[in-house]
């Protein structure tokens, strides 16, 4: 028995400490398994059960509506602006927090924050307060006959505020790990502002860059509180196709709101997958990057 005893002490000992038990290893695996299947697999499985639910035909007939149509070309158009004003805005503050020590630097990154914490509709709503017929700026902007409620220009800037931060979030952490040894050494050696920008820093920044171009570029695409409020609903002209899908499934036409849902389930596994296949094409010079 006392021979037994320090056997097993000594087998007990010889585990790593961060290895777990294969049973719990398992346990962890399951109930992995189980939440994405219940809580992400399943429902997409469901958006395109029901999409192809009158087979192709009536999958291809529901893209072909004109409304569906319309909201696609809204859509793709109100992300098209908002991804490049939150790309040109992200370095900016990127640069300004990453490189330069000044007053306030942490109540500048809380204000790139607040769109996480502020609701969306909430953030639709202040458009309107703000640019609405009876609105603070509404009467000024329509007397230079801008339309701004119930007009595209309102979707854009309710889409950009809800985007501003992740574009800026991604390269903050990763501009503030970098330093600016780089930028100084390129200064030294005689290269002007623009020149270290394109040549030394942007090359840096490229992987973060793109990431959160593709993170904001999805949630630009599938926006619906603030889009919601500002939008006024009007069918053919401001629904983007959240909206699109609301309005169809309220009008008990499943068929053709799960095609639209299908479609933006659709583009957002394709940011996924575009995302996993440059993190693996990639690995070695995105693990340098975050190394410098």
């Amino acid at each position: 028995m006392s021979a037994e005893r320090p056997q097993a002490s000594a087998a007990v000992r010889s585990r790593p400490a961060t290895e777990d038990p294969p049973a719990l290893k398992g346990l962890l695996i399951a109930l992995a398994v189980f939440f994405l299947a219940s809580f992400l697999v399943l429902p997409l499985v469901v958006v395109f059960v029901e999409a192809f639910r009158k087979g192709a035909e009536g999958y291809l007939a529901a893209l072909r509506e004109e409304d569906a149509l319309a909201a696609i070309r809204l859509t793709l158009t109100v992300a098209a602006i908002a991804v490049p004003v939150n790309v040109v805005f992200g370095i900016a503050a990127a640069w300004c927090i990453a490189k330069y020590e000044f007053k306030g630097k942490s109540f500048l990154v809380s204000l790139i924050d607040l769109p996480f914490s502020v609701s969306p509709v909430v953030a639709g709503l202040v458009y309107v307060l703000l640019f609405g017929a009876h609105g603070l700026l509404g009467p000024t902007v329509r007397s230079w006959g801008w339309e701004i409620v119930f007009a595209v220009p309102g979707i854009v800037l309710a889409t950009v505020f809800v985007t501003l931060p992740f574009v800026a979030r991604e390269l903050i952490p990763l501009m503030e790990e970098q330093g600016t040894t780089d930028e100084e050494a390129a200064l030294s050696l005689g290269a002007g502002g623009l020149k270290t920008f394109l040549r030394v820093t942007l090359p840096n920044i490229k992987w973060g860059l793109l990431y959160g171009v593709l993170l904001c570029n999805a949630r630009a695409m599938g926006e619906f509180g603030a889009v919601s409020v500002i939008s006024g609903h009007i069918r053919g002209l401001t629904n983007t196709m959240p909206l699109q899908v609301e309005v169809l499934y309220n009008e008990y036409d499943a068929v053709g709101a799960f095609t639209i849902a299908s479609l933006l389930a659709l583009l957002a596994l394709v940011t996924l997958a575009l995302k996993a296949l440059l993190e693996w094409r990639y690995a070695d010079e995105i693990a340098g990057t975050h190394r410098r």
